[in-house]
């Protein structure tokens, strides 16, 4: 390939998430050695995307795909294909799920190329963590089904996340608790934390949410209980729990942390999907809330297992929660700069329905 590309992407203030343009450039068509360059097909668009952009800075999500000064790329996960090829372990066509850019086409330095999947070792990504700079190869995945591409893209990194916090707690012994303490319960990020806690069989499930999501949240038969955030000073604080914050708002963190005092035995951050009201949580009765970041369990529980072992164990874990979605969720896709630009608005807000998944792609159908 040598003609150049237009290249249109999705860009965010950093300091105003709301603030977005969609940005034009050309990309060189001719490859330098080892280059791989991709179009970026479909990609999520979730709450987890938000959760990126508000650990931009502290877990350098901005520093994935650079740009100008002031704007941020929110990393997406999707699917993409190889248009062209420099790299001779990288063939043309081939299909990949990994970390985009919300672009029309992404270019990398291509390396650590394996039977499973090959790497951007470009020197900007040389501080990430490996499972963020990896493009696994579809034709390497045990349980890969094109018809379930979309729902991948939804459920697969979210999901993981979720069964890790959950083996986290459990290794642990679930930190004496009884009760798994689960905000912004309505999220994707949440039902999988709650459809392991479940599978395990070991704690109870308690979802907090906003009122008009109870009923969706109880239909799911995943959480044991489900209260709104203003009720969560009815719940019964005499037994030990654990909380998983998905939401980053520091009232509710707040307020469920003096509510439990020192039966408050574990508390962690994943996501922000109410960015608007995030704050600081120091000087907390309790636990001291702390930041899960995914990658490093998995790279322990990597060491303590095997890495064969652990993946089994993972894609096994879900493949069941994929058949567990197919009864809910719906699939709602948006094409073109407008209509991407409009979703992520509407994920930004809260007010995307949580029953449906958004899928979205610069480019067209």
């Amino acid at each position: 390939m040598s003609a150049n590309i237009s290249v249109s992407t999705l860009e965010v203030r950093k300091d105003d998430w709301a603030d977005t343009r969609i940005k034009t450039e050309t990309l060189a068509g001719d490859l330098k050695e080892n280059e791989v360059l991709f179009k970026v097909d479909r990609q999520a668009l979730t709450a987890n995307n938000i959760s990126y952009a508000s650990a931009g800075d502290m877990l350098d999500y901005w520093g994935f795909f650079p740009t100008d000064e002031g704007w941020g790329r929110i990393p997406g996960m999707g699917w993409g294909e190889v248009i062209a090829s420099a790299h001779p372990n990288v063939a043309v066509g081939e299909r990949t799920w990994g970390f985009y850019p919300y672009s029309t086409h992404h270019k990398i330095l291509a390396g650590k190329a394996g039977g499973g999947a090959f790497s951007d070792v470009s020197p900007h990504r040389a501080k990430h963590a490996p499972i963020y700079s990896q493009f696994d190869r579809a034709s390497a995945n045990p349980i890969y089904e094109p018809a379930r591409e979309d729902q991948d893209s939804l459920l697969r990194g979210l999901f993981l996340t979720s069964w890790l916090v959950e083996d986290l707690i459990d290794v642990n012994d679930s930190f004496g608790s009884k009760n798994c303490l689960i905000t912004s319960a309505s999220s994707k990020t949440s039902i999988a934390l709650a459809y392991c806690v479940k599978a395990r069989g070991k704690l109870a499930s308690i979802g907090i949410t906003s009122p008009g999501n109870v009923a969706f949240c109880e239909s799911l038969g995943c959480y044991d209980q489900v209260v709104t955030y203003d009720e969560v000073t009815n719940l019964d604080a005499s037994q030990p729990a654990v909380m998983v914050d998905m939401a980053g708002n520091a009232k509710v963190i707040s307020a469920l942390h003096h509510h439990y005092g020192d039966n408050m035995k574990y508390s962690c951050r994943i996501g922000a999907t109410h960015f608007s009201a995030m704050g600081s949580s120091k000087n907390l009765p309790g636990a001291k809330p702390v930041f899960f970041f995914a990658p490093s369990h998995r790279e322990s529980r990597s060491a303590e297992l095997g890495v064969e072992v652990l993946t089994q164990r993972m894609w096994a874990a879900f493949a069941g929660f994929r058949q567990f979605c197919d009864d809910w969720m719906t699939v709602e896709r948006s094409f073109g700069a407008d209509a991407v630009t409009q979703a992520y608005q509407l994920i930004l807000a809260g007010k995307a329905d949580p029953a449906s998944g958004q899928i979205v792609s610069l480019g067209s159908d």
